[in-house]
């Protein structure tokens, strides 16, 4: 399996192979790859000897003669054939007529002087296919497979030291909690952080609270450790800001909910023994998120949580039936919970 770092080393030592399969959905890692690959022509090489085709606009016969076709200027052509949805166990949607023999058959003997790159921009190929088998074994293959949790955490380290700063182990988990493991966002998050920390600066928790836009789920859980805090107005602003943003009352209701069933999850497995990993791994949540929720957990008892979720799904039923308005069954809940404490 092939990195995109091993494939720039392979760009340096002129040593890329005629043949790429990049598979996966994380579309940073694609992007990135196909950026290094038309950075590898000289100049004046791109206009001849770069080409790119889309699977449903351009049959791949068409391709694969392209392909075969001498360098123009240069010694090497680069041929991208995007989307190749016939990889996959996906209906193929393709309204151009694809002769695949002169595919294979190309596969099987590829030309020296082009480097012919398949983007398969989907979570996972079709195993049993004999066109898969065979890109597998003659090509180099690169997963575009999105980060886990701890690559993420490994990739934000390396890229804050490529541009001569420190992160935080706090402000890489808030990172997490408000873009996920979603490369594009932190690369452009790391990269403005960086420019207001300066060259051998540090970014810290408060830096990301600071030049990080929040999210919806950031403010609900403002709102529910407000709730949870016994700081009333302030849980009560939250919520008149939210409605502000055109957030409807019932969709503040779901999320806080969720929120509470997260605490109740996480009080639940602790009795159980559970670690907080092991506690955001079964409730499918981030390690972060898990130790801020078992906080929150630390001030309520059982009993008070089944009741508080039975009085949510009450609240749910109000709601939707037009039992009383959205807004004053929203703000006698939060009193409520806050005397359920």
């Amino acid at each position: 399996m092939l990195s995109v770092d091993d494939l720039k080393k392979h760009i340096k030592n002129g040593n890329l192979s005629p043949l790429y399969l990049i598979s996966g959905t994380e579309d940073h890692i694609i992007n990135e790859a196909l950026s290094a690959f038309s950075a590898s022509l000289g100049e004046g090489e791109k206009d001849f000897n770069y080409s790119v085709y889309d699977y449903y606009d351009t049959p791949i016969q068409t391709v694969v003669e392209d392909a075969e076709t001498m360098p123009f200027i240069g010694e090497r052509r680069i041929v991208i054939l995007k989307n190749a949805i016939f990889l996959t166990g996906a209906k193929d949607k393709s309204k151009v007529e694809h002769h695949f023999p002169a595919f294979e058959a190309y596969i099987n003997e590829p030309v020296e002087y082009t480097v012919f790159v398949i983007v398969a921009p989907y979570e996972k190929l079709d195993e049993r296919k004999k066109i898969v088998k065979l890109l597998k074994k003659e090509a180099q293959v690169m997963p575009a497979a999105p980060l886990s949790v701890d690559e993420a955490r490994k990739w934000m380290r390396q890229k804050a030291a490529s541009l001569s700063i420190t992160i935080e182990n706090d402000a890489t988990e808030l990172l997490l909690v408000r873009l996920g493991a979603n490369l594009a966002s932190l690369r452009s998050e790391i990269e403005k952080m960086a420019l207001y920390a300066g060259e051998h600066g540090t970014v810290t928790k408060e830096t990301v609270e600071q030049l990080v836009p929040k999210t919806l789920d950031d403010d609900i859980f403002g709102l529910v450790d407000d709730i949870v805090k016994g700081q009333n107005e302030e849980a009560l602003r939250t919520m008149y800001d939210l409605l502000k943003q055109n957030y409807e009352p019932i969709q503040i209701l779901a999320l806080v909910a969720r929120q509470f069933r997260i605490i109740f999850g996480v009080k639940e497995l602790s009795k159980k023994g559970y670690g907080e990993k092991q506690m955001a791994s079964a409730l499918k949540i981030h390690p972060y998120a898990a130790k801020l929720a078992l906080r929150q957990a630390g001030k309520f008892n059982e009993k008070s949580l089944r009741m508080l979720l039975d009085r949510l799904a009450e609240c749910d039923y109000e709601m939707k039936t037009g039992k009383m308005d959205k807004v004053l069954i929203l703000e006698l809940l939060i009193v409520q919970i806050a005397r359920m404490r």
